[in-house]
């Protein structure tokens, strides 16, 4: 999709006016600064909160009062089933079936729980490709699962770097290591997003590749529920883990999803952890001992839901559901993304010393990123994210020097982008 873009204000309040989703800014509080809503482009780190989440969750309180453990059975959203309402709008988000989705626990426990089912390393196979800068907590999770199986992580663990010189990591090179170790290759897991440099991963394509040499493929989508169109279902992935609190607004430390295909929710033999919830719910209450998981997602539940904070999931979804999925979403986002590409374009047509640049490391085809712009601020360091903080931007750093911006579609605008445009204008004294 390209357009010709403007940096003027009237522009920007143009396309405001003529963006369909424009009315969902309005259900979402906004941090201030000097009295005004402050310009926040952390969503990929911590999304606003919708305005309804405050009854969503005094609604559940108020069952609590009302019916205490009869609140389980009798409650307007009943506590027992509370989390069966997420399987079909979570699973059109995911581009899943309804049985292959569940919400539950947080993202890291999923990938645990899930590797525990798709990490069966052997003396042939099991070796894992992942990316060299994942964020540490899948690091964590890949290099103790590994350790946990009395194996080596710097023998198991197949990193796949950035060539040198470069930011991304290429396509090319995951598949060549997939290929490389075909016959020893148990498990492929990537990031769907990567959180540093906000690259989209050919989902897909891994996949295919995975599957070809007989190992499992799986993604961590933290940055891309919410965020991305994914085809989870159709595209064959084995396996997914993402949390909710990033573009999926459901606040801080808010419950995670998980999803695994239904080729493999059936077999009731898979190895798992197990737990009271996700026995099988017709014969739960028979307190039997022998395990039997419910036929879906739900058989890999240990716990039951934690309903205060999928209350506020269920205030999100339903925003969701409201602006129709994620394709009004994505077409939004690459024009409000392309947008702030431009206007970081703009101001480095002003800055004069040679030394400072702002260089943007996210890549420049919408095709494989989403909504979130990663920059190096050549020239300026910390201070620089330091000081667009004191001027009401809400962005985030991540060392060694990257700064990182993620205009939303659901509550951004393009007045935002350009307003963030005339702020650093400011900040570099380029007026």
């Amino acid at each position: 999709m390209s357009m010709k873009y403007i940096n003027s204000l009237e522009f920007a309040k143009g396309l405001d006016a003529k963006d369909p989703l424009k009315k969902f800014r309005k259900k979402f509080l906004f941090p201030k600064h000097n009295g005004k809503d402050a310009l926040y482009f952390t969503g990929n780190s911590l999304g606003l909160q919708p305005a309804s989440v405050l009854q969503y969750i005094k609604t559940e309180l108020d069952d609590w009062a009302k019916f205490a453990v009869e609140g389980h059975f009798e409650a307007r959203n009943p506590w027992y089933s509370y989390h069966e309402m997420f399987a079909a709008p979570v699973a059109k988000l995911m581009g899943a079936k309804p049985e292959e989705v569940v919400i539950m626990n947080q993202l890291t426990v999923n990938l645990h729980l899930m590797m525990v089912s798709f990490y069966r390393p052997d003396k042939k196979r099991y070796k894992i490709i992942c990316e060299s800068n994942a964020f540490p907590s899948d690091q964590y999770a890949l290099q103790t699962q590994v350790e946990s199986h009395g194996l080596d992580p710097k023998k198991a663990l197949i990193e796949i770097k950035p060539r040198k010189g470069e930011n991304l990591v290429r396509k090319e090179d995951i598949l060549k290591a997939i290929a490389d170790n075909a016959d020893s290759l148990a498990l492929v897991m990537i990031g769907g997003v990567g959180y540093l440099t906000g690259q989209l991963m050919d989902m897909p394509t891994i996949t295919k590749a995975a599957h070809k040499v007989g190992a499992y493929c799986a993604f961590d989508l933290a940055h891309a529920a919410g965020n991305v169109e994914v085809k989870l279902h159709d595209w064959n992935v084995d396996f997914a883990v993402w949390c909710t609190y990033k573009y999926l607004n459901s606040g801080p430390g808010s419950v995670a999803g998980a999803f695994i295909h239904e080729e493999h929710i059936k077999n009731q033999k898979l190895p798992r952890f197990a737990g009271w919830w996700g026995y099988d719910k017709k014969t739960r209450f028979q307190m039997n001992k022998e395990f039997m998981p419910m036929k879906t997602a739900e058989g890999w539940q240990l716990s039951n839901a934690p309903v205060f904070s999928m209350a506020a999931h269920k205030a999100s979804v339903d925003i969701f559901t409201e602006a129709g999925g994620m394709a009004p979403l994505r077409n939004k986002s690459i024009v409000l993304t392309g947008y702030l590409e431009f206007i970081i374009g703009e101001l480095n047509k002003k800055i004069k010393d040679k030394k400072v640049k702002l260089e943007i490391i996210t890549p420049p085809d919408p095709e494989q990123r989403g909504c979130q712009l990663s920059i190096i601020a050549h020239g300026m360091g910390r201070d620089f994210y330091n000081t667009l903080t004191k001027n009401g931007i809400f962005c985030d750093w991540r060392n060694p020097n990257v700064v990182r911006l993620a205009p939303v579609p659901l509550y951004n605008s393009f007045e935002d982008v350009w307003r963030f445009g005339q702020v650093v204008e400011h900040v570099l004294k380029l007026k």
